[in-house]
């Protein structure tokens, strides 16, 4: 209207513009210090790569890559290759499909396989180092293969039939629609579902048998499943359970029934849960019930069965024609139990004492009599294993070439924290160091999204051991290591507790005997560089260095940003600073970009990117500037003697994503 005053966009865009120069000052800052310190560090450079590269020679190109089965022939992927073979054949007389190179896309690696029911496609997922989002390729198979079609932006696929493929688009970190193409009769596409929550994530599984393809879309702590009927695949998905808040399911089914892993009910832990009259009670975390009366699987039609034991996560679920393997995490050890679905009798297996991260083997054909798997930790390279249900037993499968890690001693501990909880450390060290408190400790940290310490092999692990390091893996609340209970513990307004059993953990090494704090770094990255930044402010004479990859470390301002992709979603992590004033100053309380004061740091390395999509790096480069200032301040204050001022370092890389990352990439970091 005449005389109503016009917001001027011309002090917004000064603003932007304004904001837009800063940060392009900030990075060439920081890219000229990077060029002038790295020349320092070329001979341990070099040094070091040719020992990991040694080190991945010896262990990790012989260990090989999981393994596919359908009847009488294995797929399996290495170095960019597709490989056939027969089940009863040497591998080395393996024929090559086809390659990542004949198709083009010679930057980029195989995220994810999958093959049609009766193995005329095969459906394969290329990333780059420097993009989240992944290209799928579908190939008709045969003597020779040929590209039957590329879709851009895919996150998640599955096969519904033999020639039907379901898949979920990525844009902008968010997975919210689902698509069917098919390949014959009637090729076309179409959309099959949307999620219209953006704190909702939608992915594809197929259950074991191949009976359904579920839609399940997931939030931080809710979630609700879809079923496509893969003798229909063009009819309609039905729904199971609408989705309710704070109560997260899966589906499995077998003989016409679904087994279903659920959280709802107390404790809100995975518990088994029945539905009606065709229920098979079995001693497990599921329920069932028959797919006829898809209208009676609502929640109210639940009854509880079995709950898992206190402080067990259930790390994954594998259902075969008359039993299932749960593999489940205890104080940091690795066991399984076998479930008879036919005699309801329940088995449990420890697993090996140094075992830390498990993968499961793609079992197409669910009328196996075997469970294939492969374990390792942060310096025992992947050890195939399998269960033989008809031998009811636990079966290593030797691989000559690979030599056996006899030196390294594995420790289990446990600290007691703040408020008395004990919260598990896993410790590595040579069995032949001597003077244990005289030796580097490398802490590890991560406590966030429920999801554990990453610690399957690592090169660079395994050297440090040789080398005389004693590495550390504190399973602090926030993580996902002592089931859903400690991530709740760990999360929003408990996320002190994490900094708390940090603080623990680090204390009882030292007090053991475990290194000592001038000898001690800490190593975390993305959500982890909270806990990390955190303890930096609160107890930096616990700590000599720190190392962090792509940090979170400006939580206030992050969350504060309701354009940034994850906004929405993260609040069940964080809480939400917008809304709730008393959120707004718990998060300020603990955010380390918010809590950097003068005093004596410890030295500090930062990996970032330039173009991650997860963590913005203008928060990076704001923290990188405050905290290198905090220390300086100190420094010139204080004339004590033995002072120091510590290296705070920032590598700012142009290539390279947040995500999984090739072999070649790995090195180079």
């Amino acid at each position: 209207q005449e005389g109503t005053e016009v917001p001027s966009k011309r002090m917004q865009n000064t603003s932007v513009v304004t904001s837009d120069l800063l940060h392009k000052k900030l990075l060439k800052s920081e890219q000229e210090n990077w060029n002038d310190i790295s020349p320092t560090y070329k001979a341990m450079t070099k040094r070091i790569k040719e020992k990991l590269e040694e080190l991945h020679n010896m262990y990790t190109l012989n260990s090989g890559s999981p393994r596919m089965r359908f009847g009488e022939n294995v797929y399996f992927e290495e170095n960019g290759c597709i490989f056939l073979a027969k089940a009863d054949d040497d591998e080395g007389n393996a024929d090559i499909l086809f390659s990542i190179e004949d198709l083009g896309f010679s930057d980029a690696f195989i995220q994810r396989i999958r093959i049609s029911p009766d193995q005329r496609y095969m459906a394969i997922s290329l990333k780059s180092e420097n993009s989240e989002e992944a290209t799928c390729i579908i190939m008709k198979l045969g003597n020779f293969p040929v590209v039957e079609k590329v879709i851009p932006s895919v996150f998640s696929f599955e096969w519904a039939a033999n020639d039907v493929l379901y898949y979920t688009t990525q844009k902008n970190l968010k997975c919210q629609n689902v698509f069917m193409t098919s390949f014959t009769y009637h090729k076309h596409t179409k959309l099959v579902y949307t999620e219209q929550d953006a704190r909702f994530f939608v992915d594809l599984y197929c259950t074991k048998d191949r009976r359904f393809l579920t839609i399940n879309s997931n939030s931080k702590t809710t979630s609700e499943v879809w079923l496509v009927d893969c003798r229909h695949p063009f009819e309609s998905p039905a729904l199971v359970q609408a989705r309710t808040t704070g109560v997260i399911y899966h589906v499995e089914h077998r003989k016409e029934q679904l087994y279903i892993l659920t959280t709802y009910g107390e404790p809100a832990e995975y518990k088994a849960i029945l539905a009606d009259n065709y229920i098979h009670r079995i001693n497990c975390n599921t329920y069932c019930r028959s797919y006829r009366n898809i209208a009676s699987s609502g929640k109210e039609n639940w009854q509880l069965v079995y709950v898992l034991e206190k402080q067990t996560k259930l790390v994954d679920f594998e259902m075969f024609s008359d039993d299932c393997i749960m593999f489940l995490k205890n104080a940091g050890h690795l066991y399984l139990n076998v479930i008879s679905l036919v005699s309801h009798s329940v088995q449990s297996i420890k697993l090996p004492t140094w075992a830390c991260e498990f993968e499961l083997e793609s079992h197409p054909e669910h009328t196996t009599s075997t469970c294939y798997f492969q374990l390792s930790s942060p310096v025992h390279p992947p050890k195939r294993f399998a269960y033989s249900f008809k031998e009811n037993n636990l079966i290593e499968h030797a691989v000559q070439e690979v030599p056996i890690i006899t030196n390294c001693h594995t420790t289990r501990l446990l600290a007691k924290s703040k408020d008395e909880t004990l919260v598990p450390i896993t410790v590595f060290h040579n069995k032949n160091s001597k003077e244990l408190h005289r030796r580097p400790l490398l802490v590890h940290v991560y406590g966030a999204y429920g999801i554990d310490l990453h610690m399957s092999f690592k090169e660079e692990k395994l050297m440090l051991i040789e080398e005389g390091w004693i590495l550390a893996y504190c399973h602090v609340r926030g993580g996902g290591e002592q089931g859903l209970s400690w991530h709740r513990d760990g999360c929003q307004h408990n996320k002190l507790k994490g900094l708390h059993d940090l603080r623990a953990c680090i204390m009882l090494l030292h007090d053991l005997g475990f290194s000592q704090p001038k000898h001690t770094a800490l190593a975390a990255a993305s959500a982890g560089g909270v806990l990390a930044g955190a303890l930096c402010n609160t107890d930096p004479a616990l700590i000599r260095a720190v190392v962090l990859q792509a940090p979170f470390v400006d939580v206030l301002n992050t969350m504060m940003k309701t354009h940034l992709p994850l906004t929405s979603e993260e609040q069940e992590e964080w809480g939400n600073p917008l809304e709730d004033e008393k959120c707004m100053k718990y998060i300020k309380s603990y955010c380390p970009y918010q809590n950097i004061k003068p005093q004596c740091y410890p030295s500090i390395f930062i990996t970032a990117y330039e173009n991650d999509e997860r963590i913005p790096l203008t928060g990076i480069l704001q923290y990188v500037q405050k905290l290198r200032k905090a220390a300086l301040d100190h420094a010139s204050r204080t004339s004590k003697k033995g002072n120091w001022t510590p290296n705070i370092i920032l590598d700012v890389q142009a290539n390279g994503s947040h995500c999984d990352s090739s072999w070649e990439h790995s090195l180079n970091e």
